[in-house]
């Protein structure tokens, strides 16, 4: 997963690259610059949330304000 992740951000540079090297050139690079920031969006984000996360306890993600509080109490 980590490979596929370094690749795509490769290919994501690459198009934002590109894209503003078209547009320094006079042409419309708009089009690359946002499918690379689309790509980010949609691709680079949920692969790597995933890869971050799939296997750690669901509990360990969640935000529980009582706990919270009670493990503050706790400490103090």
């Amino acid at each position: 997963m980590k490979k596929v992740l370094i690749v795509l951000i490769l290919i994501i540079v690459g198009f934002i690259s590109f894209g503003y090297i078209q547009k320094h050139n006079g042409l419309n690079g708009d089009k690359w610059i946002g499918i690379g920031i689309l790509l980010v969006t949609f691709v680079l984000m949920p692969l790597f949330l995933y890869s971050r996360f799939k296997n750690k306890e669901t509990r360990e993600r969640m935000l529980n304000l009582g706990l919270k509080k009670k493990e503050d109490t706790d400490n103090q």
